[in-house]
């Protein structure tokens, strides 16, 4: 996923000469069905075919051995090249150069164009799709829905009435008037006062937006990829790579960037900046958590030695695994590592990685317990509230529930197969949900593949779709793409 932006460029640059097939070798049980490998197609706008190779057998054809890889064929059909893991676009653009040279000056390079038709993503009009994550404030009755298929933030009321539309609809990466920025598949956001943080996760940025004044601006990130760990530096100048959540948490001055405890995070600075507190970032393409300190405008990893795996102790010394939530409640941060399909915590008074629940890489599963018997797949969504912990357990189309004292795992909504159904909470059903917020007993969620907010009443245990109403426009029309 994190190379698609990188080919999708390729793609475009060398339109009659290069020609993608994308094959799809599922590791959890979730992404062998076809029906979600052509969501997930649709949801990332690949334009190229995807083989479902759900066997693994093209992938043992062709003796490979990692996520992801590349291989060359030239135009005889003869595999001439193989490059494992993620590249830097300008090397990998020589190469084809090269390639096209070399084959173009021998005849070989047939350079009529391959049509494809395309899965529309809005073959319906729709309000919301692909929506990412939500957020609530209740102290404003707001909700706010990562409207991620449609590049954009829709600010609503909490009875889904929408109130305010941030972003263009189009993506892309401009800042300034809130409804003319551009946008490219926002994802996690954090409230803190009349600023709202976004993880555009499509440009590697993280995005604030003042919502008295109407205007978004960039406060993190390059717009590039980063395809190495970076340290400590001035947010603008560092590069990101997937940014997909955020939670803000308060300057405890226990050390949140990796030089440890700062005397500049005292009342006084924060008070002068105007933005106070540590935004934490679920950095999905480094398995790093990163801070943001909003006072000190210095950013840096938190927790995770970049290394994916699952190892416990010092967060600078631990082991994430492609961390797409996170939450933040008194003294501790919670996220959801989704490749080790793990809940897991950060003590933010010693700095000690502990998990909750989850084993190992390629331990996945669907089984209620507590600790390490319990299983998740590939959780993305993480909120907190009640002394609980919630989990969009994503893979398993199901909401759960954490008692983060004795690490017991319950299953709270979904039946864990595919659908739409409302009704008691055993019963409903949701698909792919990777976002949950709470408010006052009610837990909203981001039920991503359905193209809807869903809201479970914790009180009656009862599911309900939220309806998603804008405002008409001059014409009658409702203002959103499609």
């Amino acid at each position: 996923m994190h190379i698609l932006p990188q080919l999708r460029k390729l793609e475009r640059k060398y339109r009659d000469t290069l020609a993608v097939i994308g094959v799809h070798s599922a590791k959890f049980t979730n992404e062998k069905e076809t029906a979600n490998v052509r969501e997930a197609v649709m949801r990332y706008g690949i334009e190229h075919p995807v083989v479902n190779d759900r066997d693994f057998a093209v992938w043992g054809m062709y003796s490979v051995r990692a996520w992801p890889t590349l291989m060359f064929i030239d135009p005889a059909g003869k595999v001439i090249g193989k490059h494992e893991g993620e590249f830097d676009f300008d090397g990998l653009d020589r190469v084809i150069s090269d390639m096209v040279r070399e084959f173009d000056a021998s005849g070989l390079l047939d350079r009529r164009l391959l049509e494809f038709q395309l899965e529309a993503v809005a073959a319906e009009k729709r309000p919301l799709s692909f929506p990412g994550k939500v957020i609530t404030d209740p102290a404003g009755s707001r909700l706010f829905i990562a409207d991620s298929g449609h590049h954009r933030v829709l600010v609503a009321d909490m009875t889904g009435k929408v109130t305010a539309v941030i972003g263009s609809g189009e993506p892309g990466a401009s800042d300034g008037i809130a409804a003319d920025a551009q946008f490219n598949n926002p994802q996690g956001m954090a409230l803190g006062g009349s600023t709202l943080y976004v993880a555009d996760a499509g440009n590697h940025t993280i995005r604030s937006v003042d919502l008295a004044v109407e205007t978004v601006a960039t406060v993190a990130g390059t717009g590039e990829q980063a395809l190495f760990r970076h340290v400590r530096g001035a947010p603008l100048a560092n590069p990101l790579n997937s940014p997909y959540d955020l939670a803000l948490g308060p300057s405890t001055g226990s050390g949140t960037t990796e030089r440890g405890p700062s005397a500049s995070l005292g009342a006084t600075t924060q008070a002068r900046s105007g933005r106070t507190g540590v935004l934490y970032i679920a950095m999905a393409g480094f398995h790093q958590l990163w801070a943001l300190d909003l006072a000190e405008k210095a950013i840096a990893p938190f927790a995770g030695d970049g290394r994916e795996d699952i190892v416990d102790g010092p967060r600078l010394e631990a082991r994430l695994a492609q961390p797409y939530g996170v939450a933040v409640t008194g003294g501790t941060l919670y996220f959801a590592d989704s490749e080790t399909s793990a809940v897991r915590s950060v003590n933010l008074s010693t700095g000690r990685v502990e998990t909750l629940v989850g084993t190992g890489l390629f331990d996945f599963g669907d089984r209620d317990g507590t600790g390490t018997q319990a299983q998740l797949q590939h959780a993305q969504g993480i909120a907190v509230g009640d002394g609980k912990v919630f989990v969009a357990d994503t893979y398993n189309h199901k909401v759960k529930v954490i008692d983060p004292a004795t690490k017991k795992v319950s299953t709270l909504a979904g039946t864990g197969v595919t659908g739409r159904q409302d009704g008691p909470a055993d019963r409903a059903s949701f698909n792919e949900p990777a976002g949950l917020a709470y408010a006052s007993g009610w837990l909203y969620i981001a039920d991503t593949n359905n193209h809807t907010v869903r809201v479970l009443d914790l009180s009656k245990m009862v599911v309900s779709t939220l309806e998603i109403e804008f405002r008409k426009l001059n014409d009658g029309s409702p203002n959103y793409p499609g």
